[in-house]
């Protein structure tokens, strides 16, 4: 969401680290999709320019359809755009960034990933549960690709981004070279 800015910075320190440290990417392919709803970005709001949450815009069971989250599911070209990535690339995991919930929450066959990335972080594993329509509902449930999301501190805005980096990089490597451990 573009009113949740702390992860922006995360996501291109994980590209420098990865371009810096290519090991990290020995037998990977990372995808990496910086901003996903840059109308929402350039408004701080969490809602693309049609005034749709794009994360209540996927095909998932669960989702509803509304005002705010369209009325039929992928009306929106950002959630199209994301939609036809996973459909392209087929990816075994995805963890996507947010805020202010402070934890690891986790959709679909997740918990092994969640508990990795855990051990890098301050931040608790905390089931928030499956959102309508939401990224985590489509892939995770229905797709059965195990997603993450990262949900840090509200403050975490505040913070320069080398400081979160410093607090949450390790973390994200973890989720690259899952389930190899960075520690060997």
């Amino acid at each position: 969401h573009g009113d949740e800015p702390a992860g922006n910075g995360l996501v291109w320190k994980l590209v420098s680290q990865l371009i810096t440290n290519e090991n990290l990417l020995l037998g990977r392919k990372v995808l990496v999709l910086p901003i996903a709803n840059p109308d929402a970005k350039a408004q701080n709001t969490r809602y693309n320019s049609q005034k749709i949450d794009i994360n209540r815009n996927f095909p998932a069971p669960n989702r509803v359809n509304s005002p705010d989250f369209g009325m039929e599911p992928l009306s929106q070209p950002e959630s199209q755009a994301i939609a036809e990535i996973i459909r392209k690339y087929q990816p075994d995991r995805i963890v996507s960034i947010h805020q202010p919930y402070a934890c690891i929450d986790y959709d679909g066959p997740a918990e092994d990933l969640a508990k990795q990335m855990a051990q890098y972080s301050n931040l608790p594993i905390k089931k928030l549960g499956a959102l309508p329509g939401s990224l985590g509902s489509y892939a995770g449930l229905q797709l059965k690709i195990p997603i993450i999301t990262l949900e840090l501190p509200e403050n975490a805005s505040a913070i320069p981004t080398q400081k979160l980096w410093e607090i949450y990089g390790n973390t994200l490597l973890a989720a690259v070279i899952y389930p190899d451990d960075l520690q060997k």
